[in-house]
């Protein structure tokens, strides 16, 4: 893949908050996590850990701790991605929070692009109620869920999005 090929992956990438009953399979699933693992990480920690969500009454759950988001239950899977902060504050204290909290988005981003890569469709889930998703994947206290990744095959074309100009975030030397 050349560079203008990678431009043009990622500009097709979408997310889709509509999807087929269909389950992932788990080859699909191990793909997702892998490419996870190759994701960089402060220290070489890797900070975060994920729960792979495929029980309807578990999904469900979670989408009513998600204001009722939907396609978080009608997703093939969902990949509840979490910062886990003892193992990167036991080397960088406190800014370990913030490593841990980096390590999970990088993650997720390297499982949503991984989607993609296997012509699944997916949507980052940021807005739910941490307390009601701690209690529904019983989560220890040290482990923060950081997003909700449905990921799925899509029941209805992705629409693309227009964005901004990379220009309109760029600062040079000083803001």
């Amino acid at each position: 893949m050349d560079s203008s090929d990678f431009l043009d992956f990622l500009k097709s990438r979408s997310s889709v908050r509509n999807y087929a009953s269909n389950p992932l399979s788990e080859d699909e699933i191990m793909y997702i996590l892998s490419c996870a693992g190759t994701a960089p990480s402060a220290g070489n920690l890797e900070s975060w850990d994920v729960i792979v969500v495929t029980d309807k009454e578990v999904k469900a759950a979670l989408a009513e701790a998600a204001f009722g988001q939907v396609h978080v239950e009608q997703a093939g899977a969902i990949f509840a991605v979490c910062a886990n902060y003892i193992r990167s504050m036991s080397r960088y204290a406190e800014r370990g929070i913030l490593y841990g909290l980096e390590d999970a988005t990088i993650a997720c981003t390297y499982m949503m692009l991984a989607a993609h890569a296997k012509n699944l469709h997916s949507c980052w889930t940021g807005a739910f109620d941490d307390d009601e998703v701690r209690e529904i994947l019983i989560l220890p206290q040290h482990i923060r869920p950081i997003a909700l990744l449905a990921v799925g095959r899509g029941s209805s074309p992705a629409v693309l999005t227009g964005r901004m100009d990379a220009g309109e975030h760029v600062h040079r030397d000083i803001w």
